[in-house]
């Protein structure tokens, strides 16, 4: 039997590793973090503020639900209004970018053209792809969007999709430091509430860092720091105005 021999290392072809990118030109995952982070600061905030003056447990309550319904609904309206705004832009850049491509396809080719050769491709090849690319109009206008205006005809994001992304991260925000004030009130309340703010924003920071591939401690101890702070200021405001009132 004759002995076979391995083929050399030089030959073999290293495994393909394939990868995957987030969608991150949706503004699902945008306005779903930044649902979470502002609901769960401004609520606690709020509801600190609003127990530093001391009131009756049924009015930081009161509050509390509020703050989460007004400021759910707010941002909810807000990333509505910002990505329909947006989308209705990037829609009118790619009609005038169509009426272009239909009208002037000569001047089109040699605009892609130019972009290639920019991009380091040698004339002729550059010619060849963008004369290529042309041959197709919905393959051209994907083309010049991309390198022109940066954006994907095919992914310009939902706006009623991150207006409930960003309602229910809000909400969910919110609701954390309001949920001791539901069985308890007083100062076992406040505590609890500092309690899980603190682990919330910790969560959402190491969450943030872990989706961005930053540091999730530092991202972590950021966000705990926000949100420290803003609940201590309005704390420490809503104690000295209800001294100011009982005074």
């Amino acid at each position: 039997m004759g002995r076979t021999t391995d083929p050399p290392a030089s030959l073999i072809e290293p495994p393909v590793v394939e990868h995957r990118h987030r969608d991150i030109q949706g503004g699902v995952a945008r306005a779903s973090v930044f649902g979470a982070s502002d609901g769960l600061v401004s609520n606690v905030s709020l509801i600190l503020g609003v127990a530093g003056a001391n009131p009756t447990g049924d009015f930081v309550r009161l509050a509390g639900i509020a703050g989460l319904i007004a400021g759910a609904v707010s941002m909810a309206a807000g990333e509505y209004v910002s990505m329909r705004a947006q989308a209705e832009l990037f829609e009118r850049e790619l009609e005038l970018e169509r009426t272009e491509i239909r009208r002037n396809p000569h001047v089109e080719t040699v605009e892609l053209t130019q972009i290639y050769q920019a991009r380091g491709i040698d004339p002729d090849t550059a010619r060849t792809m963008a004369s290529e690319v042309m041959s197709d109009p919905d393959r051209a206008l994907e083309a010049h969007a991309r390198e022109e205006l940066g954006i994907d005809p095919q992914s310009l994001g939902s706006p009623l999709r991150a207006a409930a992304s960003s309602f229910v991260a809000f909400a969910v925000g919110a609701a954390l430091p309001l949920i001791p004030w539901l069985v308890t009130d007083g100062w076992p309340a406040i505590i609890a509430s500092v309690v899980l703010g603190i682990l919330g924003a910790a969560f959402l920071g190491f969450a943030l860092g872990t989706f961005t591939g930053r540091s999730r401690l530092f991202s972590a101890a950021r966000q705990v720091l926000i949100a420290v702070v803003a609940a201590g200021v309005t704390f420490g405001v809503g104690s000295l105005l209800g001294v100011a009132t009982t005074g």
